[in-house]
């Protein structure tokens, strides 16, 4: 059988060697030796001796996940063999977090991360009590990390003299040791018709840098049920 499908970039190869690699923009490939951690649902397939497992986050994050809704539902898959990870076709990018890195990351956009790497979920500081979606993962250690985005990031440097503001729905995530703020726009004209709409926005200031997609994100049953509690203050 011929076509377009069966180009070399869309055929899955013998792994190299272990661990994680891009298939293309929309899949990530993990060639397992040991473990590999991952959002629970993201397997597309996978070939080899490989066992699935519900993957416990200890006390602590559990009880902050039923607290604030916010954080990742995890699975282990544990052996010898490769699998494929994807979210709905979004976009997926690899980083390289080094010892003295620390990212803090909306969970919604984790995909798959090496075992090497930790992580604790923790409240954006300077956000007050707005709810389960400013509640982050901080990610520390060394390792790789697979993150998803709706559509190519943008990555904004921020600096001392150059603070930045962003949608809470649409930043992915952000350097941890940066400080944050909720800002509200004062001017009642960004909440009429052709106006922005954005009542309240996340500030970053410091030095570092802040990924934002070119997308509000999926809604939660929350949010769609309620228009999410930024929205009811903006209200």
């Amino acid at each position: 059988m011929r076509g377009d499908i069966f180009k070399a970039e869309n055929m899955a190869q013998p792994p190299t060697q272990a661990g994680m690699s891009l298939q293309h923009s929309k899949c990530v490939k993990y060639a397992v030796n040991g473990e590999v951690l991952a959002r629970q649902g993201a397997m597309v397939a996978f070939r080899g001796n490989l066992q699935f497992e519900v993957k416990s986050q200890g006390v602590g994050n559990f009880l902050k996940r039923a607290v604030t809704g916010e954080g990742l539902s995890l699975m282990a898959v544990r052996g010898q063999g490769e699998v494929w990870f994807a979210d709905a076709a979004s976009d997926c990018h690899i980083l390289d977090i080094e010892p003295n890195d620390a990212l803090s990351i909306n969970g919604k956009n984790v995909l798959c991360f090496d075992p090497s790497l930790r992580y604790d979920i923790q409240m954006v500081k300077g956000a007050g009590m707005f709810g389960g979606g400013l509640f982050n993962s901080v990610f520390t250690g060394q390792g790789k990390l697979a993150i998803l985005t709706q559509g190519a990031p943008i990555i904004i440097p921020v600096s001392p003299q150059a603070p930045v503001l962003v949608d809470t729905d649409a930043v992915v995530g952000w350097s941890s040791s940066l400080q944050t703020s909720i800002q509200k726009n004062q001017s009642l004209k960004s909440m009429l018709r052709g106006g922005s709409g954005e009542l309240f926005q996340l500030m970053l200031q410091g030095q570092g840098f802040v990924i934002v997609q070119p997308s509000e994100g999926k809604p939660s049953a929350q949010q769609a049920s309620s228009g999410g509690l930024l929205g009811s203050l903006g209200g």
